[in-house]
C-alpha cells in the first residue's frame, strides 16, 4: 500500500496566527483552491501557530465539505516548546512512547480526522530511544491512527537508527538551490538507496530573503531563465528541485492561492541540463570540479 502525495505539498505553517491568520472561511477556501490546482497534500506540525493551527485547519476542513480520502495530511510531533499552552521552562524534544501517542491523538482531535497519512518526528533528539519510538509507531499503525511514519531533519545515521526498528517512509529536510548540501553529504543518495521519500521544506531557499553575493548571482541568472522558460523565478527554483532523480517533493510555504496555482507550473517545466547546472554553479560561486 502506498499513498499518492501531490507533486507539491502545501505547508500550513503560516496559515494561522504565525502569519496570515486566515479565518475559518478563508482557510476552507484555501484548501479548496489547493485541491483545484492539484495540491492535495497538506503539511502540519503540532507546534504551528503555538499549537493552534491544526485546530484552525481541522475546523476549516470540516466546513469545506471535502472528503477525507481526497487529501493527504502530514503532521509532526516531538518539539516541546515554551510557547502556547505549554508550561515548559526550556524548549526540548520528547520522544517517549506516551508522548508520541498522545501527540498523534491530539493532532487527530484538532485536525478533526480519524487518521494521519504520515506522522513525522519533527527534530532528532540525542535522547531518543528507537525501541520506544517503534513501539509507539506500531501501536498507532495497528489502531489505524497513522498510515505511515517518517522523520524530519534527520541525518542518515539518525534515520538508520530509527529504521532499524520501524519503517521510515520519508524524511523532510531543508533543500533548495541555496541549501544544496543534501546532494553532497549523501542524504539524497541514502534516501534513494533505502526507498525513503525526500520532502523539502523551504524549497525556494533564501534567494528573496537575503541580499548576499550568492543570492545576487542567482537573481541575475534567474532573470535570464524567467525569459527563456516564460515562468516566474519561484517556478524555476521548484523545477530545479523536481529535476533531481531522488523524486523530491517540495513543501511550499506560500499562503497565496494565486502563487500556489502558479507554482504548480514547475511540474511542467523541465530545465535543460546546462541550466540546472548553471543554477547550482551560481549558488556555489564556482564551477563544478
Amino acid at each position: 500500500m502506498d499513498i499518492n502525495l501531490s507533486p507539491i505539498i502545501a505547508g500550513a505553517m503560516n496559515w494561522g496566527v504565525w502569519s496570515r491568520s486566515f479565518t475559518t472561511a478563508e482557510m476552507a477556501e484555501m484548501i479548496h483552491s489547493c485541491i483545484e490546482y492539484g495540491i492535495t497534500t497538506f503539511d502540519h506540525a503540532d507546534i504551528y501557530g503555538g499549537y493552534t493551527t491544526e485546530a484552525d485547519f481541522g475546523k476549516a476542513f470540516t466546513q469545506s465539505g471535502i472528503k477525507r480520502e481526497n487529501v493527504q495530511i502530514i503532521s509532526k510531533c516531538g518539539i516541546q516548546h515554551t510557547i502556547g499552552n505549554r508550561n515548559n521552562k526550556v524548549k526540548h524534544y520528547d520522544y517517549s512512547k506516551e508522548y508520541i501517542i498522545n501527540s498523534a491523538e491530539a493532532s487527530l482531535k484538532y485536525l478533526e480526522t480519524d487518521y494521519l497519512d504520515i506522522l513525522l518526528l519533527h527534530r532528532p533528539s540525542p535522547l531518543m530511544n528507537p525501541d520506544e519510538i517503534a513501539e509507539a509507531v506500531e501501536k498507532l499503525k495497528k489502531e489505524g491512527k497513522i498510515r505511515y511514519f517518517g522523520v524530519s531533519n534527520f541525518t542518515n545515521s539518525q534515520t538508520e537508527l530509527i529504521k532499524s526498528r520501524t519503517e521510515v517512509y520519508c524524511n523532510q529536510i531543508e533543500f533548495s538551490a541555496t541549501c544544496y548540501e543534501p546532494m553532497l553529504d549523501g542524504s539524497l543518495d541514502y534516501m534513494t538507496l533505502n526507498n525513503i521519500k525526500p520532502l523539502a521544506w523551504s524549497p525556494i531557499g533564501c534567494i528573496f530573503k537575503e541580499d548576499t553575493e550568492q543570492t545576487q548571482r542567482l537573481k541575475k541568472l534567474l532573470m535570464e531563465l524567467v525569459v527563456k522558460y516564460e515562468v516566474t523565478a519561484d517556478v524555476i527554483l521548484l523545477a530545479w528541485i523536481l529535476r533531481h532523480p531522488a523524486a523530491i517533493i517540495p513543501v511550499t510555504g506560500s499562503t497565496s492561492p494565486e502563487r500556489l496555482k502558479n507554482q504548480m507550473k514547475a511540474t511542467e517545466v523541465e530545465l535543460e541540463l546546462e541550466d540546472w547546472f548553471a543554477i547550482w554553479t551560481e549558488s556555489m560561486g564556482n564551477k563544478v570540479p
